[in-house]
């Protein structure tokens, strides 16, 4: 059983990155698979302010912390394989994940796959995105210097990043289903003082257009009233953008029909056990009341341990 693994970790975000760590540090036989960039969705956040025993003086951004998450990964001997996954075997005493540049086997398997952002709803949005709708404030922000930008959401997420796009754009306006923010009171305070924010309150985008495959046309709905207002690029710009920021959806349709899930949340007990025996989820995939970076490392440690725990019984 040469080429069979203790673990095997799906993906590279904080879960993935605490579970190596700690699967390494244990002396476990332990491979990390991940098909892109270490990090996950925290990668592309400009700014990280409750990472408890991050330098206060100094900012965090998600690169950063990511950097020294992976950089200890490999300190304690945690292999590493860049694949995609295509099918996984999860029953019976050695799991099997068929990835498109080989097979790997491992007696225990912790799934780390994370979310992705889930998407606006608007008519047409699909024809957009890369063309004026964007996810990610800080790999798209350049683009939308001295234009016009939207963003759509309310929580600590979308504010922040509203908050990072107003050192490029010229406006920057937050479109809010509700009569009021649901980010954190601190971050409320910041972009209330932030001149370059504007609010449309209790409105959803409808639809978006645009000539030449650009946005710059987009029907905003107010739910309250029912009225719908055409907003338009300015003449001189001929675009603007718009960024949503609403949310998440699990990457686990991969694990369809033979994990447990909840609405394609991952079914765990505290210990980030599944259903499977020497199956474990940890991060945001998982069910829970709280996905942020030190919930996601602190499931990733507890799934490592567990998974130890499971090799030497």
């Amino acid at each position: 059983m040469e080429n069979v693994y203790d673990v095997i970790i799906l993906g590279a975000g904080p879960a993935g990155l605490a579970a190596g760590l700690y699967a390494g540090r244990s002396r476990m036989k332990a491979l990390l698979i991940e098909k892109g960039q270490d990090g996950g969705q925290i990668a592309i956040t400009e700014e990280i302010e409750n990472y408890p025993g991050q330098i206060v003086d100094e900012e965090e951004s998600g690169p950063s912390l990511i950097a020294r998450m992976s950089k200890q990964v490999e300190k304690f001997g945690c292999e590493r394989v860049s694949d995609t996954i295509d099918s996984v075997e999860l029953e019976g005493d050695v799991k099997k994940l068929v990835g498109k540049k080989g097979e790997y086997c491992a007696k225990t398997v912790i799934l780390a796959t994370g979310a992705h952002s889930r998407p606006i709803g608007c008519k047409n949005e699909a024809q957009f995105v890369g063309k004026g709708i964007s996810f990610c404030a800080t790999c798209d922000a350049n683009f939308f210097e001295d234009l016009e930008v939207y963003v759509v959401g309310g929580g600590d997420s979308a504010v922040e990043e509203a908050m990072y796009l107003t050192n490029y754009a010229r406006k920057v306006t937050i479109i809010h289903r509700r009569d009021e923010l649901r980010a954190a009171k601190s971050i409320q305070e910041k972009a209330f003082a932030n001149d370059k924010l504007d609010f449309m309150w209790d409105s959803v985008v409808e639809e978006v257009g645009g000539d030449e495959g650009v946005l710059a046309k987009m029907w905003v709905r107010n739910v309250k009233t029912d009225e719908v207002t055409e907003i338009e690029a300015d003449e001189d710009d001929g675009l603007f953008g718009l960024f949503g920021f609403i949310g998440f959806l699990p990457n686990t349709a991969l694990f369809e029909g033979q994990i447990d899930m909840e609405k394609g949340y991952i079914v765990t007990d505290d210990d980030m056990r599944t259903n499977i025996p020497g199956v474990f989820a940890a991060g945001d995939l998982r069910k829970k009341s709280l996905r942020q970076v030190v919930t996601a490392a602190a499931d990733g440690a507890i799934a490592a341990t567990q998974a130890y725990k499971y090799v030497n019984e």
